[in-house]
């Protein structure tokens, strides 16, 4: 007679991603509904840089502003267990884990402008910093807006390749050039009469900080 033996089986929730979808797409809905005009501007970015110039003077505190950025750091932080989980170094329903991602980013982020617009204002490169964070942060809200639809289908199926993972990179890296392109053009003899402080300034704080958390990842 064979003996059978049974295996426990595991059955993995993922109503915790549920609920933050909602929210998170209800967080835009509101956006739509009661910024309806810097909505549309704002989902044009890619073609068209109105937003950028109507909004600059802004303060960054406006709702809009701050939710935006939750739908930011919600999509960047799915979309980073997804290759976590692809490169089998997590498990993808581990909410645990996405809290972490979360939290790392969100730190990440905000120590990095704290320190950036230290260093602006010691090197009186203010101006300049200014406009290139204002531009980073939209596009890459803009960026974690257009890749919230795939990392929400990606995280109910298995969709995620290393295509996917190097172009979804390759695109960040090309708008951060792009931004760094025309901030310097339209600040050009501040660029060139602090040059040194700037070229400090991007080793320091552009480069380094994205090299150790790479490396952090990694390891």
């Amino acid at each position: 007679m064979i003996a059978l033996e049974y295996i426990p089986r595991t059955i993995v929730s993922k109503d915790w991603a549920t609920i933050i979808f909602i929210i998170t797409f209800s967080i835009i809905a509101i956006n739509k509904l009661f910024f309806d005009v810097r909505f549309v501007d704002f989902t044009r970015l890619g073609v068209s840089d109105r937003y950028l110039k109507v909004y600059v003077e802004e303060v960054s505190k406006s709702p809009f502003a701050i939710s935006m950025f939750l739908v930011m750091l919600v999509s960047f932080s799915f979309f980073m267990q997804l290759i976590l989980t692809y490169y089998n170094i997590t498990i993808l329903t581990d909410f645990v884990i996405f809290i972490r991602i979360f939290t790392a980013l969100f730190v990440f982020i905000l120590a990095k402008y704290f320190i950036e617009k230290i260093v602006a204002i010691t090197f009186e490169i203010e101006p300049i910093i200014d406009e290139i964070n204002f531009a980073k942060l939209n596009y890459r809200a803009y960026f974690g807006l257009l890749i919230l639809p795939f990392v929400f289908v990606s995280f109910y199926n298995d969709w995620v390749n290393e295509y996917i993972i190097f172009g979804s990179i390759a695109i960040i890296l090309i708008l951060n050039i792009l931004i760094y392109f025309f901030s310097i053009r339209k600040y050009q003899n501040l660029f060139f009469s602090k040059f040194f402080y700037f070229i400090l300034y991007l080793c320091t704080l552009e480069i380094a900080p994205y090299y150790f958390l790479y490396v952090w990842i990694i390891k």
